[in-house]
């Protein structure tokens, strides 16, 4: 839901390369006039509004019968520029700027402050509107990104905000410009996927000067994933489903342990390999940064960076302590990112068993709640249910905190634990293990608590922000779903 105020408000940049509003009248007589049950500061339902602005703007014209809405907009002189198909355009173009300001600042708020820049400095990229345009008059010799948007949106296939996003992120400029700051916008599992075994061999060998011992072992592993995971994804792929590279599952991880055992005799628990899959990732990653031109950033602080590197690999010096947190903030957001992805797929399944329409409110609802800061109250209308407590026992936040705080912490610690082994002897492992998990208990809880404190205000405001971490993570896991299911 945004208010209708976003369709008639764009944002631009000015002469000197400053970020501005400016309100477009012909654009805001137009939309409360098409839509006369909305007001400026009116939540409208934006999907229902942008498939009437679309379908007027691509051929719809006819259906828009209201001559005096024509007459009452334009002038004599004016009436091609007012025409519905191109205001209707005008309105989806302000609606995708703001989105585009929202992108880009939660790519600043996810890497600039470690990386030296604002979402300000994202902008001129995305919104390369012509600043001598005049509104009242159509240009058709110059195509900008919001033209471009608008143009290759399909409502059937996603939504405009989140086809907004794609575009945003997969923008070359953008692109270009977070690369010169060390950020490549690729996962993990998409690195590894488009990654061959050949080359592996030799960017390993060539590049890190690892052991021949050290390249095959990688080698095979990446054999194993492709056999596996990357195999799993193209049939999801030929079957229409689309959308970013999610973790692998426990399952999947199993599953190539197992090919592993097969062809090596090898038996590496599924935690082992994950580690081993996100270190080979790392170093595709700082490689694929290197040849295009990117500097590379070593962090230590920000375990959600998507440019976490690995040491100098010619170095004698290793820091123990630092390379070892590294990799428990590495496996504590993945482990995060896991544990609601299995307790919200469970819970989804159980729904599904007595209602499949219950079990698609429940995702709805959860993203509403969690990511577009929706009250209870609000949420019920939206679904049509009766009551705001309808969505307190649908939702169950608690015990589905609860759930992922087990799961949580089931799969950290045996994380932790596996990887502890590499930098400290047995018996002392044995007197850590009391410790190293009562602290895990400790910080799991604080996120979990931080969570609670904030559903606990929001289930009563009429607008709320939900900044925890755990809403930002289970946001992210909701974004990716309904991109997998698009």
């Amino acid at each position: 839901m945004s208010t209708g105020s976003r369709y008639w408000t764009i944002i631009k940049i000015d002469g000197a390369g400053g970020r501005k509003i400016e309100q477009i009248d012909s654009a805001k007589a137009f939309f409360l006039t098409s839509f006369p049950e909305f007001t400026a500061s009116t939540e409208v339902p934006d999907t229902l509004i942008q498939r009437q602005l679309l379908h007027w703007l691509k051929g719809g014209i006819n259906e828009y019968t209201d001559e005096g809405i024509c007459q009452e907009l334009a002038g004599t002189s004016q009436r091609k520029a007012n025409e519905p198909c191109f205001l209707a355009k005008l309105c989806l173009k302000c609606f995708i700027s703001s989105q585009i300001e929202r992108v880009c600042h939660q790519l600043a708020a996810q890497f600039g402050e470690n990386h030296g820049f604002t979402y300000r400095d994202l902008l001129p990229f995305v919104l390369d509107e012509d600043n001598r345009r005049n509104y009242q008059e159509k240009k058709i010799t110059y195509q900008s990104f919001l033209d471009d948007i608008v143009d290759s949106f399909d409502p059937n296939q996603s939504s405009l905000a989140t086809w907004t996003t794609r575009r945003v992120k997969s923008n070359k400029d953008i692109n270009a410009f977070l690369l010169e700051q060390g950020i490549y916008l690729v996962s993990d599992w998409a690195i590894l996927n488009d990654t061959t075994p050949k080359q592996i061999e030799r960017i390993f060998d060539q590049v890190y000067h690892l052991t021949r011992v050290e390249v095959e072992d990688d080698k095979r592993i990446l054999e194993g994933y492709h056999a596996v995971y990357r195999a799993q994804r193209l049939k999801q792929r030929q079957a229409g489903i689309k959308g970013k590279c999610l973790s692998p599952t426990l399952e999947q991880l199993q599953e190539i342990s197992q090919d592993l055992s097969n062809k090596t005799n090898r038996n590496i628990p599924p935690a082992i390999l994950l580690t081993k899959l996100q270190n080979i990732a790392s170093r595709l990653r700082e490689y694929r940064i290197r040849v295009r031109g990117g500097s590379i950033h070593y962090d230590e602080r920000d375990p959600i960076s998507l440019t976490e590197t690995i040491p100098d690999p010619n170095s004698d010096i290793v820091d123990d302590e630092t390379e070892f947190l590294k990799l428990y903030r590495q496996q504590f957001l993945h482990c995060l990112d896991l544990a609601i992805a299995q307790v919200t797929g469970e819970r989804v399944k159980t729904l599904e068993t007595r209602d499949k329409e219950k079990a698609q409110k429940f995702i709805i609802a959860l993203q509403l709640f969690h990511c577009q800061e929706l009250s209870m109250s609000e949420i019920a209308k939206q679904l049509e249910l009766k009551a705001q407590f309808h969505i307190s026992r649908l939702l169950k936040l608690k015990a589905f905190r609860a759930d992922v705080q087990q799961h949580l912490l089931i799969l950290l610690r045996d994380r932790v634990f596996a990887q502890a082994k590499a930098y400290s002897d047995s018996q002392r492992l044995q007197t850590l293990h009391q410790e190293i998990e009562s602290a895990l208990n400790e910080q799991i809880a604080n996120v979990i608590q931080e969570a609670a404190m904030e559903a606990s205000t929001a289930t009563i405001e009429k607008h709320h922000t939900t900044s925890s971490f755990f809403s930002q993570r289970l946001c992210h896991y909701l974004d990716i779903r309904s991109n997998c299911y698009e």
